[in-house]
């Protein structure tokens, strides 16, 4: 439902680029991760697979990340290929590296409800292009930058424009 302050934000939105763009759909930044990661079978591997062997299994899936499981499934840590660059290959390691020894662990996480935009905002604040979305000590699956609307991506810019006026 649209309110009357969304309504306004909307014409606003219209005027401030000439009229001509429309406005971002209002219930884009109130978008649960839930939805986006919704019957998603996220890349697990264990701690102790290799470095090569996680890189081989992203290239097959086409993602950018292993979420890294404990033998109860479990999140212990991530794995991306920013972390392959910087943390392998920059370093002269083996592919033969164990991911425990290159993940990032503990990452961030954000729950099933939580919004879009929050996911943006800790993705930007935090440097990261991937967060785990859990429920509780469950698992349900990763979003990344890519999984996100422009819509949601121009809330994050409006937002973070606010913030740099004041």
């Amino acid at each position: 439902m649209i309110t009357v302050k969304d309504a306004a934000a909307a014409r606003a939105y219209r005027k401030e680029r000439g009229g001509t763009s429309p406005a971002p759909e209002v219930t884009m930044q109130q978008r649960p991760l839930g939805t986006i990661v919704l019957n998603q079978k996220p890349l697990t591997m264990p701690p102790t697979a290799t470095v090569g062997e996680a890189c081989k299994r992203m290239r097959e899936r086409r993602v950018g990340a292993v979420l890294v499981t404990d033998e109860a499934g479990r999140l212990v840590g991530i794995f991306t290929g920013r972390d392959a660059v910087a943390r392998v290959i920059a370093e002269g390691r083996s592919s033969r590296t164990k991911l425990e020894e290159v993940m990032t662990p503990r990452p961030d996480t954000m729950r099933r409800d939580m919004r879009a935009v929050e996911a943006l905002r800790l993705m930007r604040d935090g440097g990261f292009r991937h967060v785990p979305v859990v429920d509780g000590d469950k698992l349900l699956g990763v979003v990344s930058h890519g999984d996100f609307r422009g819509g949601e991506i121009d809330r994050l810019d409006e937002e973070t424009g606010l913030w740099e006026r004041l």
